[in-house]
């Protein structure tokens, strides 16, 4: 079963227009990434009562704390990550999800990952072992330039982290799109990853593209990709992200004109290869 959500920050800023626009699409789910032009970790207690009360207003739910953890130079002070970590489990309680979107951390300038890799597989462990024992889900994200970028480092890092924590509070957040635009095969990324896959970012992309595509009309293979998912029965969110006027390491734009067009496309896709979606 698929259940559509999308990172409504890509409509609007403004929290009524990202509900109103979603509605007419057919999609009650958000993965709360900003509002307000404010990350969501340093949203206020009161910004988050008040969006809380206009899901619940409205019916909608989170698919997910779409957090920039992980979004650090490896580096720097683990405790500033722990901390965010915090804060996402508290945000977590208080929409009623048990997912947190996270990255693998960016190298030191100049630096080779060879040197870091074993600081952001023990990181990670650690950080699942704060989520396991806090009862939510942590969920890595491939994207441009951090350590699982390519599809050899993101299984490398799946069945690692995976392998040392034993533990269902860990999966992969796929994105096509994101394979593309680092210059890598997608199909290969869907290969390292599917084993791992509880959640995933729907975007296409065409390679050397400066923003992204209709989902079906770029790269990311997202129709053959989601034939196989089908087959392996996924059961779980598919986050429309599309990145159609542009988008980079914070976030994209897609507007309230081009977004019910991005899920559209998207949701013909995955009737056409016979998946499940919830209503």
């Amino acid at each position: 079963m698929f259940i559509l959500s999308a990172f409504a920050d890509e409509i609007s800023p403004e929290p009524i227009e990202q509900i109103e626009v979603l509605k007419t699409c057919g999609v009650r789910h958000i993965e709360l990434r900003s509002i307000h032009k404010t990350n969501v970790l340093k949203l206020t207690d009161l910004q988050v009562r008040e969006f809380k009360s206009l899901l619940d207003q409205h019916g909608f739910g989170l698919s997910a704390i779409g957090s920039p953890i992980g979004k650090t130079i490896v580096n720097q002070p683990f405790d500033d990550v722990k901390n965010q970590l915090q804060r996402a489990i508290e945000l977590c309680r208080v929409f009623a999800t048990r997912n947190i979107r996270v990255f693998s951390f960016y190298p030191p300038d100049g630096a080779a990952w060879d040197a870091w890799r074993g600081e952001v597989m023990s990181r990670l462990i650690e950080l699942v072992g704060i989520a396991e024992k806090a009862n939510v889900r942590l969920v890595h994200e491939n994207e441009h330039r951090i350590y699982g970028e390519s599809p050899e480092n993101v299984r490398d890092l799946l069945e690692t982290v995976k392998s040392a924590t034993k533990s269902a509070a860990f999966g992969a957040a796929f994105d096509p799109a994101n394979f593309v635009f680092g210059g890598h095969d997608p199909w290969a990324g869907w290969q390292a990853s599917k084993e791992h896959t509880v959640h995933f970012h729907i975007k296409d992309w065409k390679a050397g593209a400066p923003h992204g595509s209709i989902p079906g009309e770029g790269d990311g293979l997202i129709e053959k990709i989601m034939i196989d998912a089908v087959a392996r029965g996924y059961d779980g969110f598919a986050t429309l992200e599309p990145h159609l006027l542009g988008g980079g390491p914070t976030g994209g734009h897609t507007g309230p004109e081009l977004f019910p067009k991005a899920v559209e496309a998207y949701r013909k896709i995955l009737i056409r290869v016979g998946a499940k979606i919830a209503p």
